[in-house]
């Protein structure tokens, strides 16, 4: 990566921080008055916004550290993400209600943005990681996956007729993430390619 890749990545993140935070901040205020004007107060009216913030933030989390391991992403993780959206963009849309339409429309601003920052972040840390490379004989991983034995097997076929296997395909017949399987997809690729280049090895 050259420096006008890492100014790039460093100052996206650091508007994402700091979009997310101010997000986050104004988010919080909003659900915490609509908790407190519907019966409860001191720490729980405080903390019970927290909790969907946080449910947020874990499922994220979760779904990251899945792709970067390349293991498929837990549906749990899902279903939680998506229920804490919800409850968020709803908390913020009723705050604004009493304001009418523009009004909860407003409200509901803050999180989409918080929501919309959180992954943003996610596309940018997952986007530094980088593919160790191993530079190998006939056939080997260009990756260390220990799967990349496996997909020249199960595609054989494929790459003896010089069809190098989509995405979808090694999901499918491998059953990881996408990340995982695109990585999958550049070792059998880039031996394709090396075939190519010496047909004699």
């Amino acid at each position: 990566m050259n420096a006008a890749d890492r100014v790039i990545r460093w100052s996206t993140a650091l508007a994402v921080l700091g979009v997310a935070g101010i997000a986050a901040v104004v988010s919080y205020e909003h659900a915490s008055a609509l908790v407190r004007a519907h019966g409860e107060s001191g720490w729980a009216g405080r903390l019970i916004p927290l909790t969907v913030d946080g449910l947020i933030y874990a499922s994220s989390m979760v779904m990251l550290d899945a792709a970067r391991r390349g293991a498929r992403v837990p549906v749990l993780a899902r279903w939680l993400l998506g229920l804490g959206i919800v409850t968020t963009l709803a908390a913020n849309i009723a705050h604004g209600l009493g304001q009418g339409v523009l009004g909860a429309i407003v409200g509901a601003w803050p999180a989409v943005a918080l929501v919309g920052s959180y992954e943003l972040l996610m596309v940018i840390i997952r986007g530094s990681q980088v593919p160790a490379a191993a530079a190998g004989a006939y056939g080997d991983p260009v990756v260390s996956d220990p799967l990349g034995d496996e997909a020249i097997l199960v595609f054989a076929a494929d790459l003896a007729a010089e069809r190098v296997p989509s995405v979808r395909a090694i999901r499918a017949q491998l059953h990881v993430g996408q990340p995982r399987a695109q990585r999958l997809r550049d070792s059998l690729a880039a031996g394709a390619v090396r075939r190519a280049e010496n047909p004699a090895a």
